[in-house]
């Protein structure tokens, strides 16, 4: 369980575009996000025809898991659920419990989804130098998490401040950290700037995770995250840009489980003995004992006395306190001194 007094990391599992544009398939990604204990899922809203030129090329990612002939439009077109699909999840999501988000990728989108009642906007790391789109996501006024791949810290303060100036109190901004590489090197995660962002603009901070595995987003828990984005697909195998830098279920699961783990494992912050462990204290602790018999009256030295266990007698920090008194009474070998 966690400690009262801190907040619960948000674990958002990315649906994306892992749906392959099936309605069947986004249901059974948001059973299993429920399944794994996720608090969120996630899907990415657009009209691909509004947000991508024909003349946009792929990725390296992309072109990978795609048809080469295909332009980055067209992949996205098969991709793309309309408003009709939208309301089916978010019932749907209401259905198992966990809540609904979704990544407008354009502006059109983007208005869509507040028409649809999202509490919460996700920016992309592709959008953040996107004026007029900041600028309709601030008019909101709603809670934003932003990632931040690509950008850097100059990149971000702009983004800042042009939500704030539309509309968006900047304490209720989140910033992920982020790599928009699929998969992503470990080299180049440098999960230290998410401390860096959390330093510098005095904001929630979270980490949007594009690693194979799970050991990125369970070490950002550790240094202070208190969101983890990371995708989600039934199969790594399907075809689509997304499902080799995902998770399958069981191990999405896992890793929502070591975050469970580890933020409880952070605890309060307070040094002192915990529950658990004070029945141990008199074990693993010293006293003050007998080195040798010892009479009544004979003075205490470091030849005749010396600290074993247990720890249920006088404090060997008391040692000099007590060197040089006189015995009140006969010690045996190993007896523990009384005062």
């Amino acid at each position: 369980m966690m400690t009262a007094n801190l907040p619960r990391v948000m674990v958002i599992a990315e649906a994306g575009v892992n749906h392959n544009g099936s309605l069947d398939l986004a249901f059974r990604l948001i059973d299993e996000a429920a399944a794994a204990g996720a608090d969120i899922v996630k899907f990415q809203t657009f009209r691909a025809d509004r947000e991508i030129s024909r003349h946009a090329l792929k990725a390296e990612y992309q072109k990978a898991s795609s048809a080469e002939q295909e332009t980055q439009l067209e992949m996205a077109r098969k991709l793309e659920f309309d408003s009709r699909a939208h309301l089916a999840l978010i019932s749907y999501c209401k259905q198992k419990g966990i809540s609904f988000l979704s990544t407008p990728g354009d502006l059109e989108s983007v208005q869509m989804l507040a028409d649809l009642g999202l509490e919460i906007i996700k920016i992309p790391s592709g959008e953040i130098t996107d004026l007029p789109y900041l600028r309709a996501c601030g008019s909101l006024g709603k809670p934003v998490i932003m990632s931040t791949g690509m950008a850097d810290l100059g990149e971000i303060e702009d983004a800042l401040r042009v939500l704030a100036e539309a509309g968006t109190p900047e304490r209720t901004i989140t910033l992920l950290h982020c790599n928009t590489e699929y998969p992503t090197p470990y080299s180049d995660v440098n999960l230290r700037a998410m401390v860096t962002l959390r330093d510098a603009f005095k904001l929630p901070v979270g980490y949007s995770d594009h690693t194979l595995g799970i050991e990125v987003p369970v070490a950002a828990v550790a240094l202070g995250a208190t969101v983890i984005e990371k995708h989600l697909t039934l199969d790594n195998n399907l075809p689509g840009p997304d499902h080799r830098a995902s998770l399958e279920p069981a191990e999405f699961q896992r890793m929502v489980l070591a975050i469970r783990n580890i933020e409880t494992a952070l605890g309060s912050g307070i040094k002192k003995a915990s529950e658990s462990e004070k029945k141990n204290k008199d074990v693993a602790r010293k006293s003050i004992v007998a080195d040798r018999p010892i009479k009544a009256g004979e003075v205490f030295t470091e030849a005749n006395l010396t600290t074993k266990r247990p720890g249920n007698g006088i404090s060997p920090m008391l040692w000099d306190w007590i060197i040089g008194r006189t015995a009140d009474k006969d010690y045996d070998e190993d007896d523990l001194l009384t005062f």
